[in-house]
This record gives structure tokens, sequence and C-alpha cells, in this order.
């Protein structure tokens, strides 16, 4: 199997699986494992297709959101696609187990960690995510993001939202704001300006946004936290 991955948090999951050895090219966005010394074919919208094809691969992972159709269909001419999208916690359990299934590796390691994390105790508190500022824009109820806070018993305040509704700062009411550093690269004076809510962040976006091993990170991280 030769794969190439366009996808950063499938690229981390596939070392974490075991597979690492299958994947022969990765994005200049790929920072974990940390110290990758693999051929890169650009970003993830921006993928160099004939540097792809001039690796002959098996496989090319994409993604539903981070990825765009147009490259899709270009590979699809010399490679198969293997498109994932997430939108809750339950979704990357099965994520595991494909690509378990693709490699011939054992997903049971991951698994048992991903369980690990899910059952930390659950506390009670409203929250909001935010995702952009100019306008503020934040992750509804049907996202992976507010998914994975919800599995440590908080309850989205914009649950009822579709995707990322655009609210003003003042109109979120939450005991609970989180500012990740991505894709907005929010600072330390954009949350010392937020006085009505509990603060957490910047901190780094990927804990909330990446799927796949990063999703047991960010549940561990939920579950450190002291709030």
């Amino acid at each position: 199997m030769r794969a190439v991955s366009l996808v950063p948090s499938l690229t981390e999951t596939l070392f974490d699986l075991g597979a690492g050895a299958d994947v022969v090219g990765i994005t200049d966005w790929c920072i974990f494992p940390a110290g990758l010394d693999l051929p890169r074919v650009g970003g993830t919208k921006n993928p160099r297709i004939e540097e792809i094809r001039a690796l002959r691969p098996d496989l090319v992972y994409m993604n539903q959101e981070e990825n765009l159709a147009k490259h899709a269909h270009a590979i699809e001419e010399f490679a198969r696609v293997h498109v994932s999208e997430p939108k809750i916690v339950d979704d990357v359990a099965a994520l595991f187990r494909d690509l378990a299934t693709i490699h011939d590796r054992d997903p049971q390691p991951l698994l048992e960690r991903l369980a690990a994390a899910r059952a930390m105790p659950k506390r009670d508190f409203t929250f909001a995510v935010a995702i952009w500022k100019k306008p503020w824009m934040w992750c509804g109820g049907d996202t992976y993001v507010s998914d994975l806070v919800e599995q440590t018993g908080g309850r989205n305040v914009l649950r009822d939202q579709k995707r990322y509704p655009s609210i003003d700062i003042d109109d979120i009411e939450a005991d609970v704001i989180f500012l990740p550093d991505e894709p907005y690269a929010f600072t330390i004076e954009d949350a010392e300006a937020i006085t009505r809510s509990r603060v957490i962040g910047p901190f780094p976006g990927h804990l909330f946004t990446w799927h796949g091993s990063r999703t047991i990170l960010g549940l561990e991280f939920l579950r450190d936290l002291k709030f």
C-alpha cells in the first residue's frame, strides 16, 4: 500500500496506527509526528497534483471539509481516493477501524485510548467555541468540535444553530468560552477582553479541530482543565 495523506490529522493517525511505512507523501501542514521526512505535495487546499501522481500512490486520503472536490476528481484519474468527514466522536472510532482494515493493522490500542479518554467524569457547564473574529463566528451544534466538548458534559449554547453561525460576542451567554488558535489566531488580548464568561485560550486549535489520534489528546486536554 502506497498512501498519500492530504489530511494532517490522518497523517498523524496513520503513524499512530503503525501504518506510517505506507505513507509516501504528505502536505505542508502535516506537523505530527514531529520530524517527518517525506515528500511534501502542497497544502490541503492547493496540492500539487502532478507531484502526487509521480509518487504512484494506491490511495490518497482526503477530507470533505479540508480538501476540494476538484482535486479529488483529478486524483481519481490515477489513484483511489478515501474521503472522511467525522461529525461526532463516535465517527472517529469507526475511522480507526476503517484505516486499520485498509492497512492491515490492529485498531485496538487506539480504540482503548479513545474509550479511556471518553470515560472522564462529566461536568455541568455551558460553553461556546469561537472560530473567527470580525465577524465573530462559532461552532454550532452539528459540528465535530461541539460534540467533542459535549463529551465532557458541557452543553453548547449554540447547539440549535447550524455549522458556523455569526453572532456578536456580546450576545453569547455561556459559562465557558473556548478560544482555539486556529483557524483564527486568537490572542491573549482577545481573551482578556471577554469578562462575562470564563475563557479558555488561546490554546492549540488542533486539539479541537483535528480528528483521529488528536481526538484523544483533545479529550484529555478537556479532562485536565480547571474551571
